[in-house]
């Protein structure tokens, strides 16, 4: 369906000077180099004259992200008061921070932070009562604290913890294995796992999914095929490990297999996208365990909670958009012999746990969580009170047991660990973390605006108790609106430096998110993605009808889909804000599927391979959407490892808005080494992004920090 027509390259160098540069105001841009690569799209031809940034390996790309990196580097330096926002972000960054704890076996585990870590340490420790010791500190792993601790998994009789490890922020794992009692370190190395747990037999092997050993030089781009499911006895070398599953007829398919806790089924799940998914499971104490498939289609999501005897409690979203928990018999799988155990209802039901042999739901409503108790047969017995409005995450724990930790978080206070007795139905606070930022001095508001075709769409506004609505405030708005992920309250400690400057921080609830089920999620998704853009422009309108700011005001940000958010938003709609800082994102719509995993989104994008797909990914794709217009203050920012969303997405993005900005605000894109999707990140690099990112926005939303006056 599209034919690439490589045609003879203009021969342009990158340089810094006068003659090979563009300047607007007082920036002065690299020229990058334009080739004459066009491709037929059903008729229609599409230039890409930055195809050669896509090369991630070669020596003319690495030296345009140098010199880009110059400019970027060379305008933040001359912000007066950069220095301060670090000295003040590091400042509130130190605080003790610990998440909430898990048990297994006679261990508790849990993560907890000194402050400025690089990365958080893995502490385990024998009852409720014991000696908290190391376990795993990832930041001897790594001089610059780039190599992080991934997904863990403790064996059935938490002899042994299997952990994944990542570098520089890449998605690609390395798994090993420690000894809890002793700390030592096996023998055991897994190389090229990818988008992938570990799940444990006893305590002799697991299962875990990964993929076959990439080209040299193409490990962050080359596109992610043939997953495959193995098991790892323990002791051996991983050539020896057996191949569970494998399917040589569908390429984009990605594996993975669980072990109920109970420890009877294997489930196997395989997906197409990043949402819907296949089910197979197996009983492993069967006489002739075969796979028995629950559902094949794709179109749902389905996961197993644990099994109850032979019947698998499994919740899904099949004829039911806000989630449902059934019970399964495999011998019966057929969707009309499921039997609801905790129906659907009105609330999003986002999680399960079982404790104590009941089961802990967690519900949303209007983006904030709330937590009942239900028999094993789905009697609802009570609600767990909360502290307030915010987000709820934890309750792991052992099914027998009867006391659980969970985090309570909002939008101006670190998450608080509570300990949760189901017996009595009490939580008591078991950490509360101390943060410079005085909470008690700002407040969320959640409002309802109405979108352009009518519908109302839920916004959190964080701000100074007592903010006046004069419509002379900094606002700085964030949106995802993707992959049915919901944004709901959490404090992030970079924004605090924002609102203790005036700031009013406002995360809008999207389409396209999981806030309300699967309809929310589809609403915002294929050729009608333009809703998520449209929700993103009526938050802004609202905030200034509202007065609490104007578009001069206003600087957007999103990462990921967030950063296509923005991308899209800036360049259908250059007035709506001051500033605009699209992080990560994925900004070429016509190619985005050829890299790494880019293939597994289509089912919320579309591909260009389409005639219908290709004629709605044309009109907002990012790149192909940038006009000879004046657009604001923006920023551009990725990351040289980032196997996610390839920075080439974010080069070529960058190099057409330097091309096309008629106005003088400044385009600059920020390229962070040894850094991938932000999974991992260093705190030493996250808060000199940070730190990089506000002096951007203070300065050219005309904001002071402290005392010290802007431009």
């Amino acid at each position: 369906m599209r034919k690439s027509l490589f045609l003879l390259p203009a021969i342009l160098l990158l340089a810094c000077n006068n003659k090979d540069s563009k300047q607007e105001g007082s920036i002065t841009y690299p020229v990058t180099k334009k080739v004459d690569t066009v491709d037929n799209y059903f008729g229609m031809q599409i230039p890409d004259p930055y195809r050669w940034l896509e090369d991630d390996h070669s020596a003319e790309t690495g030296e345009w992200v140098s010199q880009q990196n110059k400019v970027t580097f060379d305008y933040l330096s001359k912000i007066p008061f950069r220095d301060k926002i670090k000295e003040r972000l590091t400042q509130l960054w130190n605080f003790e921070k610990i998440s909430s704890p898990f048990k297994k076996g006679k261990y508790y585990f849990y993560y907890k932070n000194d402050g400025i870590q690089n990365q958080s340490v893995l502490y385990v420790q024998e009852g409720l009562n014991g000696t908290p010791r190391v376990l795993i500190d990832p930041n001897k792993l790594s001089a610059d604290g780039t190599v992080a601790l991934g997904a863990i998994a403790v064996s059935y009789s938490a002899r042994f913890l299997a952990y994944g490890v990542s570098k520089a922020g890449s998605d690609w794992t390395q798994v090993q294995v420690v000894n809890i009692e002793t700390g030592e370190v096996q023998r055991d190395n897994i190389d090229w796992v990818k988008f992938s747990g570990v799940s444990w037999v006893e305590d002799d092997g697991f299962y875990y999914s990964a993929y076959d050993k990439p080209e040299e030089g193409k490990e962050l781009s080359k596109k992610n095929e043939f997953h495959k499911v193995f098991y790892h006895f323990m002791g051996d070398e991983q050539d020896q490990d057996m191949l569970v599953y494998e399917d040589k007829q569908h390429a984009l398919r990605n594996f993975h297999a669980q072990m109920t806790d109970a420890g009877r089924y294997l489930a196997l799940y395989g997906s197409e996208s990043t949402s819907g998914n296949s089910l197979m499971v197996k009983d492993v104490e069967a006489k002739d365990p075969k796979f028995v498939s629950i559902i094949d289609d794709f179109k749902n999501d389905y996961s197993v909670l644990d099994n109850i005897g032979d019947k698998l409690l499994v919740s899904t979203n099949y004829k039911a958009p806000k989630y449902r928990l059934v019970l399964i018999d495999p011998l019966k799988p057929q969707p009309e012999n499921w039997k609801d155990v905790i129906p659907e209802s009105q609330d999003l039901l986002e999680n399960l746990a079982l404790l104590g042999d009941k089961i802990i739901a967690t519900y949303q409503h209007d983006v904030a969580s709330k937590v009942s108790v239900f028999s094993l047969d789905g009697v609802k017995e009570k609600d767990v009170e909360l502290p307030g409005v915010g987000a709820v995450s934890g309750f792991e724990s052992d099914v027998k047991d009867t006391v659980a930790f969970y985090s309570f978080g909002t939008f101006v206070s670190p998450g608080v660990v509570y300990k949760y007795n189901v017996l009595t139905n009490t939580s008591t606070v078991f950490m509360q973390p101390k943060c410079e930022f005085k909470s008690d001095e700002y407040e969320t508001k959640q409002v309802f605006y109405t979108s352009k075709d009518g519908t109302k769409i839920p916004m959190f506004i964080t701000s100074k108790k007592g903010l006046k609505q004069d419509g002379n405030n900094p606002v700085f708005l964030y949106g995802y609106g993707g992959f049915n992920i919901s944004i709901k309250p959490g404090f992030a400690i970079d924004k605090a430096v924002f609102l203790e400057n005036g700031g009013v921080y406002a995360v809008a609830n999207l389409r396209g998110g999981g806030e309300y089920g699967e309809d929310w999620h589809k609403s915002g998704t294929l050729c009608s993605k333009q809703n998520v853009f449209n929700d993103f422009i009526a938050a802004a309108e609202y905030l200034v009808k509202e007065k609490y700011t104007t578009h001069d005001k206003i600087a957007i940000n999103g990462r990921s889909n967030g950063g296509l958010l923005v991308g899209a938003v800036l360049t259908q709609r250059p007035d709506i804000a001051k500033v605009a800082l699209p992080v990560v994102g994925v900004l070429d719509m016509l190619r985005y599927h050829k890299f790494t995993i880019g293939w597994a989104w289509a089912t919320d994008y579309g591909k260009s391979d389409s005639l219908e797909q290709f004629n709605c990914l044309i009109k907002y794709s990012p790149l192909h959407n940038v006009k000879e217009v004046e657009y604001p203050a923006t920023m551009v920012m990725t990351g040289d490892h980032d196997d996610r969303v390839v920075p080439a997405h974010s080069f070529k993005f960058a190099a057409t808005l330097q091309e096309k900005q008629t106005g003088a605000a400044p385009v600059l894109i920020r390229i962070d080494t040894k850094a991938g999707h932000g999974s991992g990140k260093p705190v030493t690099k996250q808060i000199e992004e940070f730190s990089d990112l506000w002096a951007f926005v203070f300065y050219n939303l005309g904001m002071t920090f402290g005392a010290a006056p802007v431009k």
